[in-house]
């Protein structure tokens, strides 16, 4: 018996060959915002209002109409990067415009943005084009001269990319050592060592933490385990180890704020009272910078400190880049080599060589 060939019951079901329709289009976008943490799926949506209000002021034009030229994107980097322009900095989106996006709130305040908001907002608009399929402007050779120059022209007039600071070992310390405030201080503490002593974890990955990703191996031991992340979009979990202090202060959060399920970092209301609650990525940003306020630590501190901190501690101790990189789950070397290469040079002799020769000599 043949088998029989399937038809639509109607010509309306047919779908053409080269292009998606509206609800596969759809649904692919449903899978990728899906697939993307929540955190980046923020940033996307403000890098693309911002995009479709400046289109609209600028050219009279819709994000959606078509892909962008070169020349659109050039004019997007020089209306918002500062130039160096007789003895001030200057940049070309006019007054008017600068103040109808503030107005309209998609822009916080006036003036030009920052090398990182730039560079943020290009890739966002290089993520869109390859969504449409469409060829990106961000990939011309003139738009990476130009991104690269601007870079070099900004640095040579002391504007340098800003990093949050590092919380090496000393900065970290100084922050626990303010976590003595009841059940807060205990979750503030755990929460503290868990980002920084298992890896350097981004503020996501702490807040996606439930009780059942976490279980006791021995006394100083513990094993948290990981599912997708940033870099490790499978979703295979992982567990990786917490021992010593951090082993110690998750033991004694979990035995204070006891639970079976639900998230693991939870929020503290006044008088000590644990809720069910989970912490958002924001909130761990604030307990960072609340703990070195505290502490009185001067510097730029944000979740972020504590990955970057993880990984320049390691090389300041030495521990091969191989084994930091199992870790923090880093993918790309040169990402992770400028905070590895932070940390050791501070134990280097290169950076200690009169001293050095002096003792050798043994002068006084």
């Amino acid at each position: 018996m043949k088998d029989r060939p399937l038809l639509p019951p109607s010509d309306s079901a047919l779908l053409a060959v080269d292009r998606l329709d509206t609800e596969a289009r759809a649904a692919a976008a449903a899978f990728v915002a899906a697939g993307t943490a929540a955190n980046t799926v923020r940033s996307y949506r403000s890098a693309l209002a911002y995009w479709a209000g400046w289109l609209q002021l600028r050219y009279r034009r819709h994000l959606e109409d078509d892909a962008l030229s070169e020349a659109v994107v050039v004019q997007f980097i020089v209306d918002h990067l500062a130039r160096p322009d007789g003895g001030g900095w200057q940049h070309l989106l006019p007054r008017a415009l600068d103040a109808v996006l503030v107005e309209s709130g998609i822009k916080a305040k006036p003036g030009p943005l920052s090398y990182n908001t730039v560079r943020h907002r290009l890739a966002v608009l290089a993520k869109w084009h390859a969504l449409k399929d469409w060829a990106s402007p961000t990939e011309s050779a003139g738009v990476k001269t130009l991104l690269r120059e601007a870079r070099k022209a900004q640095s040579r007039q002391g504007i340098s990319v800003r990093k949050k600071t590092a919380a090496v070992r000393e900065p970290l310390e100084a922050m626990l050592t303010t976590c003595t405030d009841g059940n807060r201080g205990l979750r503030d503490r755990a929460l503290l060592l868990l980002a920084w002593s298992g890896g350097g974890r981004r503020r996501s990955e702490v807040v996606g933490l439930q009780i059942g990703d976490v279980r006791q191996l021995d006394a100083e031991t513990w094993l948290y385990a990981l599912g997708a992340t940033k870099t490790e979009t499978e979703g295979v979990s992982r567990e990786l180890p917490l021992r010593g202090p951090a082993a110690q202060a998750l033991t004694e959060w979990l035995a204070a704020a006891p639970a079976d399920t639900g998230p693991l970092f939870r929020r503290v209301y006044k008088g000590g009272r644990v809720s069910h609650e989970g912490l958002s990525g924001d909130q761990v940003a604030r307990i960072v910078k609340r703990r070195a306020e505290l502490a009185g630590l001067p510097g730029d501190w944000a979740a972020h400190s504590l990955r970057s901190g993880f990984v320049s501690e390691a090389g300041r101790q030495s521990v091969p880049l191989g084994e930091i990189m199992a870790m923090t789950e880093h993918r790309s070397i040169p990402t992770v080599m400028g905070y590895f290469q932070a940390g050791a040079l501070l134990n280097s002799r290169a950076t200690n060589l009169l001293i050095t020769r002096d003792k050798s000599d043994g002068n006084e």
